[in-house]
C-alpha cells in the first residue's frame, strides 16, 4: 500500500518519470535536442512539457538540460567544491542544525549493528517523492533507511534495505514515518530542507564505525555543493582509504538526507550510485536548479 502523503508537490512521481525519460533522451541525443523535439519524443506538447518542468524544478527545460549534461558535475566540482575538513572543523556535523537542514542524528551502538538489528522494530512505508517512489524505514528514534525504486524496482529496493538488518522485525506502518518523510522532502531548498513548520527529521545511523564516520562527513556537504571521495577520506583521517570510502558511500542507508549523491570522483565524473545514476544526476540537477530559482 502506497502512502500518498504530500511531500511537497502532489504528482511528484509522475514528474520524476518524465524527467527520467527526458534524461535518457538527452544522454543519447545530446543537449542540442530542442524543446519541441524533446517534448514530441515524450508524447507531450511543448507547453505541457514546460509546465511539468516548472512544477518539478522551477527553471526552463533548456536550463535544466544544462544541469543534466555530463559536464555539469565537473563544473559543479570546480565552482562549488566543499572542503570537508574545514566544514567539519567549523562544527557543521553532529547533532543540531546542519546548514539549512533540520536534522538530528545519532549512531546506533556498534553492538546493535553487529547483531544485525536483533531486537529492533523497524516501521516502513512507500512514499511518492520528487525522485520517484521511495521506501522509507524508521525505528522509534527516527529514519534509518531510504531507498529509491525508480531505477531498481520496488521488490529489489525492499530486499536491499531489509538485508542490511536481517534480524530486525519489519512492519508496514507508513503512518509512523510519514511526519518525518514530510519534513525530509519539504520543497524548501535542497535535500532535507526544513518543512514549512520547522519540523525536524531525526536520523538513526545503523552501520559500522568506519561507515558512520563517512556518513557524518557527507552530512557536512551543503545543498548545491559537492565533494570527492578523496576529500572524505582525508576529512575522516584515513587519506589512503579512498576505495573503502567509496564502498561506505555506496552503503549509505539514508539516501538524500545523508547526501551521498554529492560525492564525485576527483575527475568530476559522477562515480556510481546505489539507486541508479539517473537518480543521482536528477538529485544534483534538482538541487542546482532549485538554488538558481531561489536566487532569482
Amino acid at each position: 500500500m502506497r502512502d500518498h502523503t504530500d511531500t511537497g508537490d502532489g504528482p511528484d512521481r509522475y514528474h520524476y518519470r518524465v524527467i527520467a525519460r527526458a534524461l535518457r533522451l538527452i544522454d543519447s541525443e545530446g543537449p542540442a535536442l530542442t524543446l519541441e523535439a524533446l517534448a514530441g519524443r515524450l508524447g507531450m506538447s511543448p507547453a505541457h512539457f514546460q509546465r511539468v518542468f516548472s512544477a518539478w524544478v522551477g527553471v526552463s527545460p533548456k536550463r535544466y538540460q544544462q544541469y543534466l549534461a555530463l559536464g555539469h558535475a565537473r563544473a559543479l566540482l570546480a565552482a562549488r567544491h566543499s572542503v570537508l575538513d574545514a566544514a567539519l572543523g567549523a562544527g557543521l556535523s553532529g547533532s543540531g542544525r546542519l546548514h539549512d537542514l533540520f536534522l538530528r542524528w545519532e549512531a546506533m551502538r556498534p553492538g546493535e549493528f553487529a547483531r544485525g538489528g536483533a531486537g529492533l522494530a523497524i516501521d516502513w512505508g512507500w512514499f511518492d517523492t520528487p525522485f520517484g517512489p521511495a521506501l522509507v524505514m524508521g525505528t522509534d528514534r527516527g529514519i534509518c533507511g531510504i531507498g529509491f525504486a525508480a531505477e531498481t524496482g520496488e521488490p529489489a529496493t525492499m530486499a536491499d534495505l531489509v538485508a542490511r538488518w536481517p534480524a530486525a522485525a519489519f512492519r508496514e506502518n507508513p503512518g509512523r514515518v510519514s511526519p518525518w518523510v514530510q519534513a525530509a522532502f519539504a520543497r524548501r531548498g535542497g535535500g532535507g530542507a526544513a518543512s514549512a513548520d520547522g519540523a525536524e527529521t531525526p536520523l538513526v545511523l545503523i552501520g559500522a564505525p568506519f561507515q558512520i564516520k563517512v556518513w557524518e562527513a557527507l552530512l557536512a556537504v551543503p545543498p548545491g555543493h559537492v565533494t570527492t571521495y578523496g576529500d572524505i577520506a582525508r576529512a575522516i583521517g584515513a587519506p589512503s582509504a579512498v576505495r573503502a570510502v567509496g564502498t561506505a558511500v555506496g552503503r549509505n542507508p539514508i539516501s538524500w538526507l545523508i547526501p551521498c549523491h554529492r560525492a564525485l570522483r576527483r575527475s568530476g565524473a559522477l562515480g556510481g550510485y546505489h539507486w541508479g545514476l539517473p537518480v543521482k544526476r536528477a538529485m544534483l540537477a534538482w538541487e542546482a536548479a532549485r538554488a538558481e530559482a531561489r536566487a532569482g
